[in-house]
């Protein structure tokens, strides 16, 4: 059902506003974090590896350490931000990772690399799953995958503008004190993020209570609605506290779930631009560092627009487990072909293919946990499984390059892409086929099971 052709003028008003106030804002500050942390992958091919003497494994373990930081303090952080308030807790940690962004301007060893990827990942701990419930706090859930596509589209959309932005960097060789391009770089993206992060701390507000611009009848009609959903939710889950997320069976799925998907991305992210770095050898072709910019960026022009078009469905219809499914098989099928295809072209398609798969599935994926979890639960269980997931950020980058240094490429360690977002659909079905994508609602006591919502699946 189209969720919105049935809103009162009110509603749509509110919606409205929301999206275009927050979601903007919150959109710039995850595309410097997602640049931030995937820099080092524009750097890999440009001067670092041989600057540091890395070999493929070591720069995958030095890419994949950031997450052991990010794991070790994400639902800390998390119940922070749910204690202190998103203002104040979000604002911290981009200040917090953009000093930590910078330092790496002057790294000079695989040791160094190694720690400050750490202490990045410590940094930067608790920011996207605080971004993801931040805005799930403003909406009622029919929006939210709207409102979480709008947010979803800057991870994308970091890559379209940032690789060819890294590529320009990159090409300013000696002009900043005489650094190498690769490290002025690491300095032109990391400044934003304290920036922005200052900013932030005045600019946003944690509830619709607080935000003037909104009207007072907007106020109350969303402020009505998330505790009407709210209360709805509580009614149906016992247990709302923190300890309840870790003791349930749904959100430990869902972490796994959602560990298939960012092993794809981040074995993209880290490996796509020494992969087209491959392309010279492999057909025989030249490239500049700015034109390898834009071939890194070719695949997420298509996964952004499918994005938004293929959440704006799961919005009108209302989310169907085939929505996550779907993307995840043909993510699965299309990576390990990419590097059999006969030509640059070919392989940038496939590749697409599965960039598109990705982002069509993770912000429909990210409206489940908040309709089964609330308040700290909710904080906790977002956090955890973002957590899980991102243990896919430490282990794909890892074992993408120790499997490339002992078979010598890249098509095993793309067959295990594969196999893990192969994992993510079976695993989504069996989630619905056990009714675990409930969703309560105000006007019952009973939650409407992905069985009843999805008969078709």
């Amino acid at each position: 059902m189209d969720t919105t052709s049935t809103a009162s003028p009110l509603e749509k008003s509110a919606i409205r506003k929301v999206a275009v106030r927050l979601v903007p804002f919150v959109a710039l500050m995850f595309f410097i974090n997602y640049l931030d942390r995937t820099a080092i992958g524009f750097a890999a091919p440009n001067g670092m590896n041989d600057d540091l003497a890395l070999s493929a494994a070591q720069f995958g373990f030095a890419s994949g350490v950031f997450f052991i930081g990010y794991i070790l303090l994400e639902v800390p952080s998390n119940l922070a931000l749910h204690r202190f308030g998103a203002r104040r807790w979000l604002s911290r940690i981009m200040v917090s990772w953009g000093i930590v962004a910078l330092l790496f301007t002057w790294v000079q060893n695989f040791e160094q690399l190694t720690i400050l990827r750490f202490i990045l990942g410590v940094a930067e701990a608790g920011f996207f799953p605080g971004a993801i419930l931040f805005l799930s706090l403003w909406v009622p859930s029919k929006h939210r995958s709207k409102i979480l596509a709008l947010f979803y589209l800057a991870q994308p959309l970091t890559t379209v503008i940032g690789a060819p932005l890294a590529g320009l960097l990159i090409q300013q060789h000696g002009v900043f004190f005489g650094l190498e391009g690769w490290r002025f770089m690491y300095f032109g993206v990391a400044i934003p993020a304290i920036i922005i992060g200052v900013i932030a701390w005045f600019y946003l507000k944690d509830k619709p209570a607080d935000a003037k611009w909104l009207t007072t009848e907007e106020q109350e009609w969303l402020t009505a609605a998330l505790a009407s959903e709210k209360a709805a939710t509580e009614k149906v889950e016992a247990k709302h506290d923190w300890k309840s997320a870790f003791r349930s069976g749904r959100v430990w799925m869902l972490a796994f779930v959602y560990f298939g998907f960012i092993y794809g991305l981040y074995a993209l992210a880290f490996f796509l631009p020494t992969i087209i770095e491959g392309f010279q050898s492999q057909f025989d072709v030249t490239f500049d560092v700015f034109q390898k910019g834009l071939i890194t960026a070719i695949p997420y022009v298509p996964a952004a627009i499918a994005l938004w078009l293929w959440s704006r469905d799961a919005s009108r219809r209302g989310l169907k487990t085939w929505h996550i499914v779907i993307p995840a098989v043909a993510g699965a099928v299309a990576i390990p072909l990419a590097l059999f295809a006969g030509s640059p072209a070919a392989t940038i398609a496939l590749i697409a293919v599965t960039a598109m798969a990705i982002f069509s599935a993770l912000p429909n994926f990210w409206t489940l946990p908040t309709r089964f979890l609330t308040g700290a639960a909710a904080a906790a269980g977002v956090a955890l499984i973002n957590t899980i997931g991102n243990l896919a950020g430490f282990s794909a980058p890892y074992i993408t390059g120790a499997v490339h240094d002992w078979t010598g490429g890249y098509q095993v360690p793309m067959f295990i892409v594969g196999g893990f977002m192969l994992l993510s659909a079976v695993l989504m079905v069996l989630l619905a086929r056990r009714g675990a994508t409930a969703v309560p609602t105000a006007q019952s006591d009973v939650p409407v099971t992905a069985t009843a919502q999805d008969p078709g699946k």
